[in-house]
């Protein structure tokens, strides 16, 4: 599959903003936007394996496609909710458990590139990640 592979960031669009809307204070923002994070993706069928890797954290995430699970951000967010392929994009809609407002996120590959984009209460960044 297109998202198979190890991703690097490369820049982020508007993240901050995000950021800021998702609550997370100043401080944490600032570390956020130069976490380096590395994402490592495998897809065997309906299941994924995405392995995080930042400065903040490492974290393997399992999961299959239709199938609600539970995630924690790196500032410490619960979140709820499933990833479905629609296309060539991977689409995720997750609610916060602790307030019960949407965080969509659709991955898809852009150029050789992966562009994560996100949306949370009217607000819209992207992380833009090449390929190692």
């Amino acid at each position: 599959m297109a998202f198979d592979g190890t991703w690097k960031i490369d820049r982020n669009e508007n993240y901050d903003k995000f950021m800021e809307k998702m609550g997370i204070n100043v401080v944490k923002r600032k570390l956020a936007a130069h976490d380096n994070l590395k994402l490592t993706i495998t897809q065997e069928g309906n299941k994924f394996t995405v392995k995080e890797s930042s400065n903040f954290r490492s974290i393997e995430i399992v999961f299959e496609l239709g199938v609600t699970f539970n995630y924690s951000l790196a500032d410490g967010t619960e979140l709820t909710g499933a990833w479905n392929l629609e296309g060539n994009k991977l689409v995720g809609k997750f609610k916060r458990i602790d307030n019960g407002c949407e965080l969509n996120t659709v991955r898809e590959i852009i150029g050789g590139e992966l562009a994560q984009t996100y949306v949370y209460e009217g607000v819209e960044a992207k992380r833009i990640f090449k390929k190692e």
